[in-house]
């Protein structure tokens, strides 16, 4: 897989440790049972992620990591 990086390591760091929280065993839960899916879908999208160093929405918007 030859996929650029575009994220920095402070980033990558910080979204797994998001992750790691939200997956973990004190994850935050609300009464809507669908934004606790949401956030679930939302940590695990950013656990890949930070394993990657690749955010599409980065990639998108123009934002990335410089040289």
């Amino acid at each position: 897989m030859n996929m650029r990086q575009n994220l920095g390591t402070v980033d990558r760091i910080l979204r797994f440790a998001l992750a790691f929280w939200w997956l973990g065993p004190w994850p935050l839960r609300f009464a809507a049972e669908w934004v606790n899916w949401l956030i679930i879908a939302v940590a695990w999208i950013a656990l890949a992620e930070s394993f990657l160093g690749y955010c599409w929405l980065h990639e998108m918007l123009g934002i990335g990591k410089k040289g």
